[in-house]
């Protein structure tokens, strides 16, 4: 009897989030270790329709209420990336090129992407028409440990989960 092979579970620890900003001489603005948002929700369109069937007990009431749910638009939550605090500024410029009236010209693109054990893609969300909501840093104490961390909350316009042969292969 052949075995069943059941595909491999992704692990947490086998992922990264890369952002490109546009037109930015580095490779990749922002690699980040963390991030929540990752949400798409459909709204349910209520219609109410009044049919010229005939009903009730003797048959001779006229304009049956039918109610029927549609699919309206899809709305895509915000997305907050997380990481350890940088020297580099490219974050804080694009959300000071955003505060400064460039928003419509500031709106970037990006992938949550990750691996299996082997270090091949597995898994892709693509995000489209992001821009920056909030910038925050961890509160830094000389006295502590921890690390600082950076966060990033950007809006998105897009969310869609594609198939990571498709991305590699162009």
């Amino acid at each position: 009897m052949p075995e069943l092979e059941f595909p491999e579970i992704l692990t947490s620890s086998r992922f990264y989030l890369e952002l490109k900003l546009d037109g930015s001489k580095d490779s990749v603005d922002g690699y980040f270790m963390e991030c929540s948002g990752f949400q798409v929700n459909q709204e349910a369109i209520e219609i109410s329709e009044v049919t010229p069937q005939l009903w009730g007990k003797s048959g001779n009431t006229k304009g049956r209420v039918i109610r029927t749910k549609i699919p309206g638009n899809a709305t895509y939550t915000n997305l907050t990336l997380r990481r350890g605090l940088t020297c580099s500024t490219t974050l804080w410029n694009w959300v000071q090129s955003v505060q400064n009236s460039g928003w419509a010209t500031q709106r970037r693109n990006g992938a949550l992407v990750l691996y299996n054990q082997a270090a091949e893609e597995k898994f892709r969300f693509e995000f489209k028409g992001a821009w920056p909501l909030c910038y925050k840093i961890s509160d830094v104490s000389a006295s502590g440990s921890d690390h600082e961390i950076e966060e990033i909350e950007v809006a998105i316009e897009e969310l869609k989960r594609v198939s990571p042969t498709a991305t590699n292969a162009s």
